[in-house]
C-alpha cells in the first residue's frame, strides 16, 4: 500500500514538471525510456537518467584475460557476484561495496582489470561488512557491525589498522571528513554518531536516545554535504536531522508516512554538487531528492527487478560528476545512475 500511494503521488509531482497541453509520449520515446529510464518521464526534461546496473566485475569493465582468470582460480576470486550489497563507492574507476550477504568487500577495479572479494581483513574472517567511506589517499573505511569493528584499509582491501572497536554496540554508516579529518560513524544500538581521529582516537559523541531534536532513535547511515555539514539518518524517528562540524543540530526533514516527501524505511544518505539531499527508503523502493528546507524536488525509482526499480535498496553514493550509485540490496546489484540538469534554478 505504501509503495503505491508513494509511487502515484511522486508521479504526480513529476507530471507537475511538463509543459500544460504537450502531446502524450509517444511509443518510440517510450520504448526508448524503458531502455534507458529517465526521470521525469518524457516529455518533461531528464532529471535522472540510468547508466548501468553492476552484478558482478564483467558490468564494471573488468574483462580479464586468460592467466587473470586462472589467478582469480587460484585464489579464489572466480564468478564474483554480488549477494546482498548494502554500501558502495566509487574513486578513479574502482568500484567499493560492502555486501554482508557474501560476508564481504567488493573491489571491481576497471582500469586494472582486476576484481576482488576481501572475505578476510588481517586475522579476522568479515562478518556483516555492511557500510564504507573513502578516506584519504587510497585509504577505505570499512564496518562490520557484527565484528563492532571499524577497519582501515589501503585500497587493495589489506588492512592498516582497526580504526575502533572498544565501546562501539553496532555500528552502521561511515563518512570521512575531508577538511577536519575525522570519522563519523553512526552507532545505531547506542543512538549516537560517534567521532573519530584517524588514528582512532573518539573527539566526541553526537545525539543521545529520543525524539528531540538532536536525539536518535536507531541512526543508520551519515554523509556530508559539500560544505561539511553532516547529514544523519535517524531511521526509526523517520526523520534525516543535520548537524555543523561542531555537532550542533541545523534542520531536519521528513517525518513517517506513506506519501510523497514522506519516509517509510529511509536507509542510505547523500548529497550532489547542488546542495541536494537524496535519501533511500527501501519500503517505498525509491529515492527522494529534497531540498535543505525539506522541499521534495523529485523521486525516482519504484519496486521491481528492471533497469532502474529497486527491491529493498539500501546504500547511495554520489561521486564528484553527480553520478548516483545505489545498493539494490535484494536484485543483488549496484545501479548507477546520472543526475542531470537538476540545478538550484531548475529545481525551483
Amino acid at each position: 500500500m505504501l509503495r503505491q500511494l508513494f509511487s502515484a503521488v511522486t508521479f504526480a509531482l513529476l507530471l507537475a514538471h511538463a509543459v500544460a497541453g504537450e502531446a502524450p509520449m509517444s511509443a518510440q520515446a517510450a520504448a526508448a525510456s524503458e531502455q534507458s529510464p529517465v526521470w521525469p518521464r518524457p516529455p518533461a526534461p531528464a532529471r535522472i537518467r540510468y547508466l548501468r546496473s553492476v552484478s558482478g566485475p564483467a558490468d564494471w569493465g573488468v574483462a580479464q584475460g586468460f592467466l587473470g582468470r586462472v589467478l582469480d582460480k587460484l585464489t579464489g576470486n572466480q564468478d564474483l557476484r554480488l549477494v546482498r550489497p548494502t554500501g558502495v563507492a566509487e574513486r578513479e574507476g574502482v568500484l567499493y561495496v560492502a555486501d554482508p550477504g557474501a560476508q564481504a568487500l567488493f573491489l571491481f577495479d576497471a582500469r586494472q582489470n582486476h576484481a576482488q572479494q576481501v572475505s578476510r581483513i588481517g586475522n579476522e574472517v568479515l562478518a556483516s561488512p555492511v557500510a564504507l567511506a573513502l578516506g584519504p589517499a587510497d585509504t577505505l573505511f570499512l564496518v562490520d557491525s557484527l565484528l563492532k569493528k571499524i577497519y582501515a584499509l589501503d585500497g587493495q582491501g589489506r588492512l592498516r589498522h582497526v580504526l575502533a572497536h572498544e565501546g562501539l554496540q553496532r555500528p552502521a554508516g561511515l563518512a570521512y571528513d575531508a577538511v577536519g579529518e575525522r570519522l563519523y560513524a553512526a552507532d545505531s544500538m547506542a543512538h549516537q554518531v560517534l567521532v573519530y581521529a584517524l588514528d582512532g582516537r573518539l573527539l566526541q559523541t553526537i545525539g543521545r536516545n529520543g525524539r528531540g531534536d538532536g536525539e536518535f532513535n536507531s541512526p543508520t547511515h551519515v554523509a556530508l554535504t559539500g560544505d561539511g555539514t553532516l547529514l544523519v539518518t535517524d531511521a526509526l524517528n523517520f526523520r534525516i536531522q543535520a548537524f555543523s562540524r561542531e555537532g550542533r543540530f541545523l534542520w531536519k526533514i521528513g517525518k513517517v508516512g506513506d506519501g510523497a516527501g514522506d519516509f517509510a524505511a529511509p536507509k542510505g544518505i547523500a548529497a550532489d554538487s547542488a546542495g541536494h539531499v537524496l535519501v533511500v527508503d527501501a519500503l517505498f523502493d525509491a529515492v527522494q531528492i529534497f531540498r535543505e528546507d525539506g522541499t521534495l524536488l523529485m523521486g525516482f525509482g519504484e519496486h521491481g527487478v528492471r533497469a532502474g526499480q529497486f527491491w529493498l535498496p539500501a546504500g547511495v553514493f554520489v561521486d564528484p560528476q553527480d553520478r548516483v550509485y545505489v545498493a539494490d540490496s535484494y536484485n543483488q546489484r549496484i545501479q548507477v545512475f546520472q543526475r542531470v540538469g537538476m540545478t538550484e534554478e531548475t529545481a525551483k
